[in-house]
């Protein structure tokens, strides 16, 4: 008893040791720990998406992601007080323990949550604080990453030393981070936008006749497709860009389209009974009012409704997520973007986390709003290639309308077409490398496209010709900037000069330096060639039925006018002369009328299609008598002008602006508008002409382009308008080969076959071969020409073995410029035909295996023109022809009945046409496959009256 009293009492008289963690600090302790278990969670389920993400090469982020993001940035924060707290009164309390091993790791523990902390908090962006470095950022990342687990270890060492575990609490905090685990990867697979979606009650046929979709269905609200303002926080020089754009005036905010659409809808609601016809419009024009649900009401309001004045928004190009095909006509699937929390806030605390998380997490909003399709002229192709549907005109499946993609994908500068007159150095891969030119940039998303150090981003203004839109908008700068794009599209060259004045009689050319001295009383023919330069597509393509381009020539003797063609008419509206030659497609109504109010639904054949293909020329001819009693040299100017939409094309937009309250810019002149929309001067020529009789001298400059250049686009122009020009296309594709161009003879093979002079053809590509060492020359163009000509002569082994090289092929040559030719569908089907008609061959020599052979592979190179074009009348025609050999009548039905879906109605277009040339002489004149222009004649005069006698000068003045 005494001993243990004696114990008792020195125990007593013991100092006392302060505890570590004391009852409060435990409390602190307690809340440490459980801010650290939801961290924990919440970095396990971080770190699972980065680690699919790195495996996979996928992105696997979404919205909830973006939550919990947040909840990791709010969590860190949160954590910083209470463990420095915690840590220092714990430090402050074990400083003089005896447990050294205890006191070290708890030590290296502090440390550790400390670099945790830090590490954290450097790789926050916020409030333009971004650690860029990306050397020093991946450091501190991979401690971030790290250290926790670092961390963990050395709690673990650490409670080993101290107090005794208790496991069931260990195994309790382990198993609420398991069902915390659980529940983040059920509310991953959740997709918010879906709760409260009400789709349409038609479903998917909602949105026909166009071909767009929404990803499920359902309408998407007008408020996700309407947030320009918010891409400007972070994307201020794109939306500059953007805002003054023809895709941002697309819809019913462009006077001119809401003429037209104004006017389809009402034929729509009068014929049908519905303006549902008209959505065929709206998935390209018009995505707000169309994919919120908006657009099917007859009485929307177009001018006020905030759908209507949308336009093609940011969101709504870079919300698209898939294209469907090649078929054009809005064939892509869209979808309500996930947006990163707090995206449509209004308040400002708010909206301030949602710009941070966006510049902390950028991967998420590139996934969402930049796909790799973006930046590939197919999705261009969804809205620049088109046809009309029998829901439109009442007439057919399908009729061709606009079509810049594969005007672009079979030429030569995209890289695909094989065919080309001529060639870039590079193929131009997609459209965007024209129509969306870098330019130097501060956005969040500017890049350094080319290494040169400067940020960049790609002009959201997508430059082209659209200068109506910006002079109705009074926009000044934004027409400069078309205008500035058109520089240098096209080249006009005053070439040859026929005394005689017939396509026949003998050619003076080029013109310049020298030139023929012209001689008073004598008619002449001259000779003027467009040339495309800087073209990825037909010259003009899109609305070609109302563009206005025209060549103006005018024969002047001082300030006396001799000669013009083309001038403008300011007593009627500003209208070009009706008889000028005109850069365009005269389109008609099955009535022969003509499309002058972009009235789609009337749209059926064209008179004439004047347009030039990319890297091509167009040559006109123009016809004059040199007056008796001129005694001056003569200066002959030509201009090729350009104005987006005609005169009459602008009455009617004016007219029916006005009947829907919606006056435009402009003046009317006795109920007639005038037409002020701007002309631009894409190219002009101009040379002297000395007069015999005069002792006055010409001097003119030489083009600054090369000879042989001259004479090959004069020869192009000839070849490419019709076969009653051959003759002179061939004479001047022969000075081409004389100036030892390859061009030269192997155009002159191209004029011979078709000519049907094959053996000339033949001894053309021959000549042409021997310049197969020199730089740049297109095998490939030789190739696709010695096929075709070794297919009509009937060497059709040797054909296919040509072809085969073109579109299989991939020489260095080709490799280095960046060409393919798998794409080029007109050489496949001619592959295919030969193919076929070599099967049929074998077939009538009895070898039946190798004629089935030879339709199966005839059959492949079909189906993959059908790849890049599955609307191909050649491939369906012929696939008919295939299946019906091999015995395959349920295929061979297919395409016969696409075939005739595709085909033209000749019957119907020759009506439309004979009407046509009856109700407009001009229109029928330009539509002959030799036409010359006459310089002198008068209103009430037909070309071939103003030929037969010179009008006089005062009559030509008023001309």
């Amino acid at each position: 008893m005494e001993v243990k009293q004696d114990l008792l009492a020195k125990a007593a008289n013991k100092p006392k040791v302060a505890r570590a963690v004391s009852p409060r600090l435990r409390i602190l302790l307690n809340v440490v720990l459980a801010i650290v278990a939801v961290l924990f969670a919440n970095s396990a389920y971080l770190s699972a998406i980065t680690a699919m993400e790195w495996f996979s090469g996928h992105s696997y982020q979404n919205y909830f992601y973006q939550y919990m993001f947040l909840g990791h940035l709010v969590l860190g924060f949160l954590l910083i007080v209470p463990f420095l707290v915690f840590g220092g009164v714990h430090w402050y309390a074990t400083r003089n323990r005896k447990k050294i091993r205890a006191i070290r790791i708890g030590y290296a523990l502090l440390a550790a949550g400390i670099v945790v902390l830090v590490t954290g908090i450097l790789l926050t962006r916020v409030s333009g604080f971004d650690l860029r470095q990306p050397a020093l950022r991946s450091v501190v990342y991979w401690l971030h990453v790290i250290v926790p687990l670092v961390a963990i270890w050395l709690y673990w060492l650490h409670r080993l030393v101290g107090p005794k575990i208790k496991w069931r609490i260990g195994l309790g905090y382990l198993g609420v981070v398991a069902v915390m685990l659980l529940l983040m990867t059920v509310l991953h697979r959740e997709d918010p936008r879906r709760w409260n979606a009400v789709g349409p009650e038609s479903g998917l046929q909602y949105f026909s006749p166009s071909l767009a979709r929404t990803n499920s269905g359902d309408f998407i609200p007008a408020r996700a497709m309407m947030n320009d303002q918010y891409c400007k926080r972070c994307h201020e020089d794109a939306h500059n860009g953007w805002k003054d754009s023809a895709h941002r005036f697309s819809s019913f905010n462009n006077p001119a389209y809401l003429a037209s659409v104004n006017e389809t809808r009402q034929v729509s609601f009068e014929r049908d009974g519905s303006v549902h016809a008209s959505r065929w419009c709206a998935g390209c024009h018009d995505p707000v009012p169309f994919f919120s649900g908006k657009f099917d009401d007859p009485n929307f309001d177009m001018l006020h409704d905030p759908s209507g004045q949308a336009g093609i928004t940011c969101t709504v190009c870079h919300a698209i997520t898939n294209v469907n095909s090649n078929r054009g006509n809005a064939d892509y699937t869209i979808e309500e973007p996930l947006q990163y929390p707090f995206a449509y806030s209004d308040n400002p605390a708010l909206q301030w986390i949602n710009n941070q998380l966006v510049k902390a997490k950028p991967a998420f909003h590139k996934q969402t709003f930049l796909k790799p399709f973006h930046k590939t002229a197919e999705f261009c192709s969804t809205c620049h290639k088109v046809h009309l549907p029998a829901e439109v005109t009442h007439y057919k499946d399908f009729l061709r309308g606009q079509n810049h993609y594969d005007s672009y994908l079979i030429s030569g500068v995209s890289g695909h077409g094989s065919r080309s007159f001529y060639y870039p150095e590079t193929a131009q891969v997609n459209c965007n490398g024209c129509h969306m030119p870098l330019e130097p940039s501060h956005d969040f998303g500017a890049q350094d496209f080319d290494g040169s150090g400067i940020l960049k981003i790609h002009d959201h203004l997508f430059p082209s010709a659209n200068t109506g839109i910006s002079w109705l908008l009074d926009k000044p700068e934004t027409t400069a900037a078309h205008q500035k794009f058109l520089e240098d599209v096209t080249r006009v060259d005053i070439f040859g000069l026929r005394p005689g004045g017939e396509i026949d009689s003998p050619l003076i050319a080029p013109l310049r330096p020298e030139a023929p001295v012209l001689v008073p009383g004598q008619k002449y023919l001259l000779d003027v060639v467009i040339r495309t330069l800087k073209l990825g597509h037909h010259f003009s393509q899109g609305t070609v039925d109302s563009n206005e381009i025209w060549l103006e020539v005018v024969v002047k003797s001082g300030d006396r006018i001799v000669g013009h063609s083309g001038g403008i008419d300011s007593q009627h509206g500003n209208e070009v002369d009706p008889w000028a030659h005109r850069v365009n497609v005269f389109m008609l109504d099955k009535h022969g009328n003509r499309i002058n109010r972009r009235n789609a639904q009337d749209i059926f054949t064209p008179l004439y299609n004047n347009q030039i293909p990319p890297g091509a020329a167009d040559t006109v001819h123009y016809e004059f008598t040199l007056p008796e009693d001129v005694e001056g040299p003569i200066t002959v100017e030509a201009k090729l002008k350009y104005r987006k939409f005609d005169q009459e094309y602008m009455d009617f937009v004016a007219k029916a602006n006005k009947q829907l309250g919606n006056k435009i810019r402009g003046t009317e002149v006795d109920g007639t508008y005038i037409n002020d929309l701007p002309v631009t001067i894409l190219a002009t020529d101009t040379m002297k002409f000395a007069v015999a009789g005069s002792d006055i001298k010409v001097d003119n400059p030489i083009p600054k382009f090369d000879l042989w250049k001259r004479w090959n686009d004069y020869g192009i122009g000839l070849l490419i308008s019709g076969k009653k020009q051959l003759r002179q296309a061939g004479e001047a594709f022969a000075e081409v080969e004389k100036l030892k161009r390859w061009d030269g003879p192997m155009n002159l093979a191209r004029t011979y076959a078709a000519e049907g002079r094959l053996d000339e053809a033949v001894a053309a590509l021959q000549r042409a071969k021997q310049f197969s060492g020199e730089k740049n020359y297109p095998e490939w163009t030789w190739a696709w020409l010695s096929g075709m000509v070794n297919r009509e002569q009937g060497n059709l082994p040797e054909a296919i073995n040509n072809l085969k090289s073109v579109v299989d092929g991939r020489t260095p040559e080709m490799v280095r410029r960046g060409f393919d030719f798998s794409k080029d569908y007109v050489v496949l089907n001619l592959l295919g035909q030969t193919l076929f008609d070599l099967g049929t061959q074998r077939r009538r020599q009895g070898k039946e295996l190798e004629a089935i052979a030879y339709w199966h592979e005839s059959a492949e190179y079909f189906h993959r023109t059908l790849e890049i074009d599955s609307e191909n009348l050649t491939a369906h025609y012929n696939l008919q022809r295939v299946y019906s050999a091999l015995d395959e009548p349920d295929k061979a039905q297919h395409h016969a009945e696409l075939h005739e879906r595709y085909k033209l109605d000749d019957t119907a277009k020759g009506n439309a046409v004979r009407l046509a040339r009856e109700k407009y002489p001009a229109a029928n004149h330009a539509s002959e496959e030799v036409t010359k222009y006459s310089l002198q004649r008068r209103k009430d005069q037909t070309p071939e009256q103003a030929n037969e006698k010179p009008a006089k000068d005062e009559e030509e003045k008023s001309e």
